[in-house]
């Protein structure tokens, strides 16, 4: 293997990089092979080898004693007795795409090529991913089973191996030799999983994370009882030490051993032709959803077993045989619905339910939509993607999940199109509260958002955690002690649906008291349960008299007052940060103010949308936001609720003494020399001014700089005294 990238390191960085890269596959086959919880992916773990074996073929003199180029898999963990293999258990080498595959046959051509009558024919069947097993028979009895452990010496695990249906007690028919070591692979399939991780969840116990890791470790269990509730299968396609031959080709033993009470993988197939492997290898993939167990790639071997023995091995796999990986990130499955959940803006975002599949090391379940238009197979600007292919339910896709980023549907195998799937219609309607639920559009561009929203902002039921979360922030209405721990626990016992209900808690004293009961409660049943110690009981008094509660309604009371500012952020108006809110303050004074112009916005009044777009720095973005959320009946409901709660405080602004622009509204415009505009805006307001971003018939003065444009000639229009940057420091004093 001659790698020119591993060539060009220094003998030093070689040197180190294997060192390295040495560390991190024995932590890897550690935690593969003895501990069953894999902490690197497939595709990691083939990167680090494959460059571990350059740098050593780049550089034999630094190949180490201990390298794990001689290794397969780890040593047996402790705790079980040691089984030595008479015939080493080894692992296979891998092909990651289709050159790799044809150089292996061609490999095998070009050593038999002297035998000239000799056809090679090649099988290909699936690569279980479970935990290799070796089954020792005496007489057509089941003696003794082991893990593969490092190769050499694996774990005696007899007890438990007899507990899966799948392994003969006593094999059946006849032909077989004295001694049989039928080797295969355990595993737990999809079915078996999801109903353990169901009863685990129920139970509060643990969280299994793939069939893979659970059928190793449930094999791994002292007490065979526990595997025998696993319901673990088992899949014969190989063997070791034999007294007597049992077939002369690689299918002929495998079907010889289904006919002994073996189960064998009925996708098997022999061929001599190349492209008819790849043609398998892609029909299985294809399949892999449907299978209901976990394979991770196709194996190939060559057929006759006397040219097996011929072709030989190198240190830790056979040269006739190799392990067709599928891509470690992607998967194929099928979509069985399409749910839409509702974000904390609102947004609509559609979430694929497929048929369970592994990728990556993780069972996933659910996947990314993304938009409407994702799933109508066109892009935000309109060109097409994935072909222009949409995705409907029963479609088998393929799945793609890289690193920790939520899986996504990325294409679709449309000759598997079931007929009666049809094109998947988005609601216009929010799932959650039944409001409006809307694309909006930009309106300098145009152009629809790819996001459909619902409108329904404080009575969504989707939002309203979210939206409470928010209204109790530190930088919103800031309750001392009100923080997401308390408003999920009574969102949840149904004590506050809106902002409104928070200030009437008071009413609700005893549920409040045991909903705080309820969770303490739980809370200790979770300590206890955590540390393996008995429940220590909360006292009846606590909660009669909790001390906290007081003090939390107490909190509550000092905010029937907020600030216009904090008061305005706290609703939570899309877009409405805690700068555009107290642009608004400013702007307004009063909330009655600013309620009056945004729902007279909201119901198309040009003037009031005018009057909002008017004031500096607030955008067509913004305001069309907040001219929405006021036109929303039941958001106005809600606000209405709030305030017969609270009094938001008057907006006041301190005034420089003896202000000739005090209550008059500024329009700055042109090149200012001798400040920026925030600087400007800043000094309007210190000296008591309103500043506004356009002109109109209200605006009481317009400071203009060079290049001032249209606002020059709307001031001129309705009659606007216009100054220079020198007038206006003039006229401020300063």
């Amino acid at each position: 293997m001659n790698n020119p990238e591993a060539e060009r390191l220094s003998i030093e960085d070689a040197k180190a990089e294997l060192d390295r890269l040495h560390g991190v596959i024995e932590k890897a086959d550690r935690a593969y092979y003895q501990e069953d919880a894999p902490e690197i992916s497939d595709a990691d773990y083939d990167t680090a080898r494959r460059r571990y074996l350059e740098i050593e073929a780049a550089y034999p003199e630094l190949r180490r004693e201990d390298s794990v180029s001689e290794r397969v898999g780890a040593a047996p963990a402790e705790g079980f007795t040691k089984v030595r293999h008479t015939v080493p258990m080894l692992s296979l080498g891998n092909a990651f795409d289709d050159n790799d595959v044809a150089d292996f046959v061609a490999r095998g051509h070009k050593f038999f090529e002297r035998d000239k009558d000799i056809e090679l024919a090649f099988t290909a069947e699936p690569k279980i991913d479970g935990l290799s097993a070796s089954l020792r028979y005496e007489n057509g009895v089941f003696m003794r089973g082991a893990t593969r452990g490092d190769g050499t010496e694996g774990e005696d695990i007899t007890e438990n191996l007899k507990t899966i249906a799948d392994v003969p007690k006593t094999l059946i028919g006849t032909g077989w030799p004295d001694v049989l070591e039928v080797r295969g692979e355990v595993y737990m399939t999809h079915a078996d999983f999801a109903a353990l991780k169901a009863r685990s969840a129920a139970e509060g116990g643990q969280d299994y994370v793939n069939p893979r890791n659970t059928a190793a470790g449930s094999l791994r269990q002292k007490d065979p009882s526990v595997t025998a509730k696993r319901n673990l299968r088992f899949f014969a396609y190989g063997w070791g030490e034999v007294s007597a031959p049992i077939a002369s080709t690689q299918f002929e033993a495998v079907q010889r051993l289904g006919e002994w009470g073996f189960v064998v993988n009925d996708l098997m197939i022999r061929t001599t032709r190349v492209e008819e492997l790849l043609e398998h290898y892609r029909a299985i993939e294809a399949q892999r959803a449907t299978l209901g167990y976990d394979i991770d790639g196709v194996v190939y071997k060559l057929d006759r077993l006397d040219l097996q023995q011929r072709w030989g091995f190198v240190s830790r796999a056979p040269r006739w045989a190799i392990a067709h990986k599928f891509p470690a990130e992607q998967a194929t499955t099928i979509l069985n619905a399409i749910d839409i959940q509702v974000g904390r803006t609102g947004t609509l975002t559609p979430v694929a339910r497929l048929q369970p599949v592994t990728v990556g090391g993780v069972v996933v379940e659910n996947a990314t939509l993304h938009n409407e238009d994702y799933i109508a197979g066109r892009d935000s600007t309109g060109a097409p993607i994935r072909d222009g292919v949409d995705i409907r339910v029963g479609d088998t896709v393929i799945v793609q999940r890289a690193g920790d980023v939520i899986p996504q549907i990325v294409a679709v195998i449309t000759e598997k199109r079931p007929e009666t799937a049809v094109p998947y219609v988005f609601p216009d309607r929010c799932p959650q509260c039944g409001s409006e639920a809307v694309r909006e559009v930009n309106p300098k561009t145009g152009k629809e958002d790819a996001r459909r929203r619902c409108t329904g902002e404080l009575i969504c039921p989707a939002q309203t955690i979210e939206n409470l979360r928010h209204f109790v922030s530190r930088n919103a209405l800031d309750i001392d002690g009100f923080g997401a721990e308390n408003v999920d626990l009574f969102h949840s016992e149904g004590l506050i649906k809106t902002p409104a209900d928070i200030f009437t808690l008071h009413q609700k004293r005893e549920a409040v008291q045991a909903a705080l009961y309820k969770r303490r409660e739980a809370q200790a049943e979770e300590r206890a349960r955590a540390s393996g110690k008995e429940r220590k009981n909360v006292r009846a008094a606590d909660q009669r008299n909790y001390a906290g509660l007081d003090k939390l309604f107490a909190a509550i009371d000092a905010r029937r007052e907020p600030e216009l500012d904090r008061f305005i952020f706290a609703l939570g108006i899309r877009h409405v940060g805690e700068t555009t809110a107290a642009m608004f303050a400013k702007a307004f004074g009063t909330f009655a103010a600013f309620r009056e112009i945004a729902e007279k916005a909201g119901h198309g009044d040009a003037e009031a949308h005018g009057a909002l777009i008017g004031i500096d720095g607030i955008g067509d973005t913004v305001v069309q936001s907040v001219s929405s959320f006021f036109a929303n009946e039941r958001n106005e409901s809600a606000i209405s609720a709030l305030l017969d709660e609270v009094r938001p405080r008057e907006y006041v602004v301190t005034i420089a003494e003896n202000s000739v622009v005090a209550g008059k509204t500024v329009v700055f415009t042109g090149s200012l020399e001798r400040m920026s505009r925030t600087e400007a805006k800043a000094m309007a307001e210190r000296h008591g001014a309103k500043v506004a971003g356009s002109v109109s018939a209200k605006t009481d003065l317009v400071v203009a700089g060079p290049g001032a444009g249209s606002k020059l000639k709307e001031a001129e229009k309705h009659g606007v005294e216009v100054i220079t940057e020198d007038e206006w420091f003039e006229r401020v004093g300063q």
